[in-house]
């Protein structure tokens, strides 16, 4: 968050732009059951078929401003974003060109390539998630409630019922999922080891014909990242239909 809080301050305006977008889209998402509800009311349950092509047609133009607001707001979440991993990049540049050699030694090469690289990746994928889903997430949520205590009070129960359960059920998610991340990261840091090691000391493996063992070493590292991301990548494949 501190880190957040110091590169993401100078783009308020991009920040601000997509909370806009996405609570454009957000009301758009919310209101169109409604019309949909009273072309089923007002429409089909009284024959009026010019009723339902002016409401239909309504709810076609409200769709169209949805679309352009998510659009535009993925396009503003995308650079902000990306301007987030281009600063911290350098960043992190900059600190590790200071460091002594007794630092880089105690961090460890491969590591600190993985932070440059892969972990500013991370970093930027989170923020454009969380301002393309986690920002319509809360607006969606409460205003569903809402909508949904307007149109019958006495079924509220079901989401009394149904929202600890799916809280439940994400949690136990999440709970399995951040360790494997942590572990990926290590064994990302391990790939990255070996193939340097590999990369530095070629001449040597091949005078000594040891191109058989570091295959093996690698295929190792190798098997033991893809088996881990393949097992955090099934939990997140759960997190959406849960």
């Amino acid at each position: 968050l501190k880190i957040l809080r110091r590169y993401l301050k100078q783009y308020w305006p991009g920040l601000l732009a997509v909370g806009v977008f996405q609570l454009a889209q957000s009301l758009a998402s919310l209101y169109l059951p409604s019309l949909n509800a009273d072309i089923v009311d007002n429409g089909i349950a009284k024959g009026d078929i010019p009723y339902i092509f002016n409401v239909g047609a309504v709810m076609l133009g409200i769709t169209l401003v949805q679309i352009a607001c998510a659009i535009t707001a993925v396009y503003f979440g995308a650079k902000v974003a990306m301007s987030l991993g281009r600063d911290l990049r350098s960043g992190i540049f900059h600190t590790v060109s200071e460091f002594s050699e007794r630092e880089v030694s105690q961090f460890g090469a491969p590591s600190l390539i993985t932070r440059t690289t892969n972990d500013v990746q991370q970093v930027q994928m989170v923020v454009l998630m969380s301002l393309t889903l986690f920002v319509s997430a809360p607006m969606l949520a409460i205003g569903g409630v809402i909508m949904a205590l307007q149109q019958d009070v006495g079924l509220s129960w079901l989401m009394a019922v149904s929202i600890p359960i799916l809280l439940i059920a994400v949690g136990l998610i999440m709970v399995r999922m951040v360790p494997l991340f942590r572990l990926m990261q290590k064994r990302i840091d391990r790939v990255n080891l070996v193939l340097r090691e590999q990369l530095t000391g070629i001449r040597v493996i091949r005078a000594f014909v040891r191109e058989s063992h570091e295959t093996d070493r690698f295929a190792v590292a190798n098997a033991e990242l893809t088996q881990t991301a393949i097992s955090a990548g099934r939990l997140f494949a759960l997190m959406f239909p849960t």
